[in-house]
């Protein structure tokens, strides 16, 4: 189970940031600009889906200390240790001191970056949309193994010995989505037990949300839940690292292909800065690192784009009627 920290702790934590960054960076001025669906703090005058680096040089930010965040998949105390020699890496590169912001959920995270507490970071595939749309978040590298290729599946798994054999029989029974922002681990199954199995949530199965995919794997090896929707790369990880026997849980059903978490960075920063960010990420050194050790199959970062990459989640989201309203 992820660790929790205090109240006080947390909020001492959130004033060494604004301190450190600079102090919170507030929402562009609303411009005459083609947007799309992004915020109407953002614009997006080359049609590529993201926000533009500000034209304005006072509207830049070029912290002293960056800020990077993992997606809230896993505890956090494993991850801290994971990512260390990468963020060495991007300090060596970047000349600039990194700090790694434990995040508790995807809420959080995107709430950081589009208050400007937050530089670089992860977003799980199904928060990439959000991000981008709301926070100003631009990916533009992924995860992948040595021939280039990435991706996960969600899938649905069971209890061993469950009688339940395909999503029909999820009829009647207490299925675990992960949260409300995630594809693999509520959108996307969501639409396919809809659309496929014509099962609808509350009417024909009973939702609950485990928070995240790790908790929903332990609860289907614990019989806690009938079912649960999962992305399968964390699955692997929590074989590999024996958190959880595998012979317990089976698998029902296993989707498309979809992107993994996408990194990127927060849209305002100066551009010689996102150049020495991005070639921090391109020239990490994998072999025998962390990285390659928890994320087994991966052996660099690979350059992605939002608009070609995440077009299935998007059509996800619009099959799904999901819209990205920014609070």
């Amino acid at each position: 189970m992820a660790r929790r920290i205090s109240a006080s702790a947390f909020v001492a934590f959130i004033i060494i940031i604004i301190i450190i960054s600079g102090g919170l960076t507030g929402a562009a001025r609303a411009q005459d600009c083609p947007r799309g669906d992004l915020d109407k703090a953002y614009c997006d005058r080359d049609g590529d889906l993201v926000a533009d680096t500000p034209t304005d040089a006072k509207q830049l930010v070029n912290p002293s200390t960056l800020i990077f965040a993992y997606t809230p998949v896993e505890d956090p105390a494993v991850y801290t240790k994971v990512w260390d020699g990468f963020i060495k890496h991007m300090e060596k590169v970047t000349g600039k001191k990194v700090v790694f912001f434990p995040v508790q959920s995807n809420a959080a995270e995107i709430e950081a970056m589009r208050s400007g507490r937050l530089h670089i970071a992860g977003f799980n595939t199904g928060s990439n949309p959000i991000a981008v749309n709301c926070a100003g978040f631009v990916p533009f590298a992924i995860m992948a193994g040595k021939d280039g290729t990435f991706g996960y599946e969600m899938e649905i798994i069971v209890p061993a010995d469950s009688t339940i054999k395909t999503p029909a029989d999820i009829k009647g029974k207490k299925l675990a989505f992960t949260a409300p922002t995630s594809n693999s681990g509520f959108k996307a199954p969501s639409a396919l037990l809809e659309s496929e199995f014509h099962l609808i949530a509350k009417r024909d199965y009973e939702p609950v949300f485990s928070g995240k995919h790790d908790n929903s794997v332990l609860g289907v090896a614990n019989k806690d839940y009938d079912a649960a929707a999962i992305a399968n790369e964390v699955m692997f990880r929590m074989f590999e690292r024996n958190v959880v026997d595998k012979a317990k849980i089976r698998t029902i059903y296993k989707s498309e292909t979809f992107p993994t978490t996408g990194y990127g960075l927060a849209h305002n920063l100066d551009p010689a800065l996102q150049a020495k960010i991005k070639e921090a990420f391109f020239t990490f050194p994998w072999e025998g690192s962390s990285l390659q050790a928890e994320f087994k199959g991966q052996d660099k970062f690979v350059p992605i784009t939002y608009k070609k990459d995440w077009s299935v989640i998007r059509k996800i989201d619009a099959a799904s009627g999901v819209k990205y309203s920014c609070k």
